[in-house]
């Protein structure tokens, strides 16, 4: 059970890392927009714009994902869940952990293999700014890890508890 807490611990940690880096990408796409604005009042842009917001909302949707996992904050359809008795509820919750975090982890292995080639190839995006396509693609990669290292701990901590997990057992 120690090992157990100190793990959950760790994931916590990393999610709400993630979550800050959300965070301060939604600050960053604010001031972008409002910087956009400015310029396009004067006749000039950033040219940038587009690319930069829709690699910053693909970075919060899955750095931020695993942070509102752990808080449950995620939409659940429960209808099947709740006309089963409480006791028989947590396989369940224990099979659909593990077979989320295996989905998470088995698509993690393809992106990483996209991720590598991407690098090796010095591939960059077709726009002024010929951002390295890698960089992106490795920000989602990392917030696919941390999802399924949150969703792993979650199928642990129901084993041992044997019970369904929510936030109040956080």
């Amino acid at each position: 059970m120690r090992a157990l807490n100190v793990i959950e611990r760790i994931s916590k940690l990393l999610n709400r890392v993630g979550a800050l880096i959300a965070v301060l990408l939604i600050i960053y796409m604010l001031g972008h927009i409002l910087l956009e604005i400015a310029l396009r009042l004067f006749g000039h842009s950033t040219f940038i714009l587009d690319e930069y917001i829709g690699y910053a909302v693909a970075t919060m949707s899955f750095l931020g994902l695993p942070y509102v996992l752990e808080k449950g904050g995620l939409i659940r359809v429960s209808l099947l869940l709740e006309r089963f008795p409480e006791i028989m509820r947590w396989p369940l919750e224990l099979f659909s952990s593990l077979i989320t975090a295996g989905c998470f982890v088995w698509l993690s292995t393809f992106w990483f293999q996209n991720v590598q080639r991407s690098y090796s190839r010095g591939t960059v995006s077709d726009t002024m700014a010929e951002t390295p396509i890698w960089l992106p693609e490795s920000a989602i990669l990392v917030g696919m890890w941390l999802i399924s290292i949150t969703l792993l701990v979650r199928a642990l901590k129901i084993m041992v508890l044997r019970s369904g997990y929510s936030s109040s057992v956080n």
